[in-house]
């Protein structure tokens, strides 16, 4: 396989294992810059992925490019163009958010004064400014989740990965975090994230991918892959709102349109909603498992 210098990401055989316990089986994918989610259920091998990536452990077989850079070969290269943020806030208690700000700065090559002005940007864009003088281990889990993921952002990288960014943030916050992420794709920053949530893979993604026994098991758009469940179906609702009928459809305007005059002319008591295949059903279709079912992590030895 040959790899282009402006791909994303560039996978052909990609094989990972602990031990006797295989965790990714030759695994291919091929990404463009811009947006991408990563689905799969806990143990699917998603955060080993992500760690691969970016040059935080190595892979056993295949070949891999991250911004055409080999990440075990090329590891010192990739990691002054990429950014990542765990599950886990790894910000330091101990520091204020200024300082964790200024030090991450000066990891990445800035100088203090442009380190101070870019961390100065990001505190306020993620409310932060306010706690700047308060040591990180003063905040809420939210806010150190926060400052984590706004510390990540301070070197302006190609690449950011984001394993599981909005876990333990409220509804606000978390409709923060997808603001800036839509801000940085729209200024040229591509995003690789995992996450639980699916509302957020279809929200932010442009592409998704679905890990499933260590290989793609399905990518697509999130379109694309709700259309592996099923066209639209209609449901017909009683007056009290309870669903009584549900009725599929060829999934085009014509046919919707004159399913929906038919049941006008011969139920007009009933109410109509049209629903279309969610990215949970797809996650059941496509797994056997619930999204959210708990399942034992990947085991990655210390």
């Amino acid at each position: 396989m040959s790899y282009t210098e402006d791909a994303l990401i560039e996978i052909s055989g990609l094989s990972k294992s602990y031990g006797k316990h295989q965790v990714l089986t030759d695994l291919s994918l091929t990404l463009t810059p811009g947006i991408h989610a990563l689905l799969g259920p806990n143990g699917a091998g998603k955060t080993t992925l992500v760690n691969i990536l970016s040059t935080l452990i190595p892979y056993d077989a295949g070949r891999v490019r991250v911004l055409g850079r080999d990440p075990q070969k090329q590891r010192r290269q990739l990691q002054r163009l990429i950014s990542l943020t765990g599950q886990y806030a790894a910000v330091d208690g101990q520091l204020t958010g200024m300082e964790n700000m200024l030090m991450m700065g000066q990891l990445f090559g800035l100088s203090r004064s442009e380190a101070k002005r870019r961390a100065d940007a990001l505190l306020e864009r993620f409310e932060l400014s306010s706690a700047a003088g308060k040591r990180a281990a003063t905040y809420s889990g939210g806010m150190r989740r926060k400052l984590d993921i706004a510390a990540s952002l301070i070197a302006g990288p190609e690449l950011i990965f984001l394993d599981e960014p909005t876990t333990g943030l409220d509804t606000r916050s978390r409709q923060a975090l997808w603001d800036e992420i839509n801000a940085l794709a729209a200024a040229g920053t591509s995003i690789f994230l995992t996450t639980q949530y699916l509302e957020e893979a279809d929200v932010l993604a442009e592409r998704i991918m679905v890990l499933h026994g260590g290989s793609i098991v399905a990518e697509g758009t999130a379109a694309e892959l709700k259309d592996r469940v099923g066209a639209s179906t209609i449901q017909l609702h009683d007056a009290a709102g309870h669903i009584v009928e549900t009725l599929p459809t060829r999934g085009d305007a014509a046919g919707l349109a004159a399913q929906l005059t038919r049941i006008a002319a011969e139920r007009p008591e009933v109410s109509v909603t049209v629903r279309k295949p969610t990215l949970d059903e797809v996650f059941l279709e496509l797994t056997g498992e619930p999204a959210a079912q708990d399942q034992q992590k990947e085991s990655i030895p210390a």
